[in-house]
């Protein structure tokens, strides 16, 4: 089961970086996005280390 688990994070970590790039070739990327979903990407992060 923590196998799945860390699968999960690791797929919507890999989803949250896919978004952060997305938004920053825009050619006017909302930095408060970029913000929010950088600080989600390293909770995810996060999580995943403490597995």
């Amino acid at each position: 089961m923590q196998n799945a688990h860390m699968s999960a994070l690791e797929t919507k970590h890999a989803g949250l970086d896919a978004r952060i790039t997305e938004e920053n070739q825009r050619p006017h990327p909302d930095m408060a996005t970029i913000s929010r979903l950088k600080k989600e990407k390293l909770r995810v992060k996060e999580a995943l280390q403490g597995l």
